[in-house]
């Protein structure tokens, strides 16, 4: 845990410092950079995405993070349990139970979403002071178990009004949701990079011809999902007055098309290599 918070936090310190908001013209620089960090270890990508998606969020809401603090977004809904927040008399009182709570234990700061009588809410919290425990087991996880994304249960002092994160249901409704979106999808991109580069360092010097069709075939898919992100950063950053129904459009075509584009780069990769790059690579 304290070596993807050493990454976690150089990241903050420098390629997320200036990361350029989503939408603010240079949103292929922001995908490129996601990717790149998730290359390296997808646990740390998925947490170096969910702290830029905060800022993102905190920036549309007109409000500031925390200076030096490391963020998330915890907004998964499930039919089995429930995050609620009832207004008191001092802020706002969080309780309950939410699943897939990437970076636990890791990040300082989270933006959770949670049920009110007013609709659904997003607060600032403070991971320290607002959780109350960590349900047993619930990451077993071999894949990105770095990721740490356990079912946590809250409870802690009132949340004061400074950090209810926009209006009711803004989470969902905010221009910049279908961005952040598209910004997980950079990361499924950067994972599949670094299952090809691994490839090719892994591979004989002279490999046969099954390999390199596979090899061949990977890289494709690469291209393919490059060539859709770069297409939805695009639209992102276009002005036009129907940029927010084109940006849903270009988010779900995009995410299947990287998502269907890794799945190819999984099996060509286990082909090429059997079961050494998908098993003696922890960081994959």
């Amino acid at each position: 845990m304290s070596q993807i918070r050493s990454s976690l936090d150089e990241f903050v310190q420098t390629a997320g410092a200036d990361l350029p908001l989503p939408g603010s013209g240079a949103t292929w620089r922001r995908f490129a950079v996601l990717a790149e960090w998730a290359s390296r270890d997808l646990s740390l990508g998925r947490l170096c995405e969910g702290h830029a998606d905060s800022l993102a969020i905190l920036a549309e809401a007109g409000m500031r993070p925390i200076s030096g603090a490391t963020y998330g977004v915890w907004a998964s809904r499930s039919k089995h349990v429930g995050t609620t927040a009832e207004r008191s008399e001092n802020g706002w009182l969080l309780s309950g139970t939410k699943e897939f709570c990437s970076g636990s234990g890791i990040i300082d700061r989270a933006l959770v979403v949670a049920t009110t009588n007013e609709g659904q809410r997003m607060f600032d919290i403070s991971v320290a002071e607002q959780v109350s425990s960590v349900v047993p087991t619930s990451w077993p996880s071999v894949g990105m178990a770095a990721s740490i994304s356990e079912t946590l249960e809250f409870t802690g002092p009132p949340i004061p009004d400074e950090y209810v994160v926009g209006p009711v249901d803004f989470y969902v409704n905010r221009p910049g949701f279908w961005f952040g979106a598209t910004g997980v999808a950079a990361c499924w991109y950067g994972g599949a990079v670094g299952l090809v580069n691994g490839l090719a360092e892994w591979i004989s010097p002279e490999p046969s011809d099954f390999v390199l069709l596979d090899l061949g075939v990977a890289i494709s898919a690469l291209e393919a999902m490059r060539h859709a992100l770069k297409s939805a950063a695009d639209c992102f950053d276009d002005d036009r007055t129907d940029r927010q129904r084109r940006a849903r459009f270009h988010a779900l075509v995009t995410r299947q098309i990287v998502h269907d584009s890794a799945s190819v780069v999984l099996d060509r990769v286990a082909s090429a290599g059997g079961a050494h790059p998908l098993c003696h690579d922890e960081a994959q």
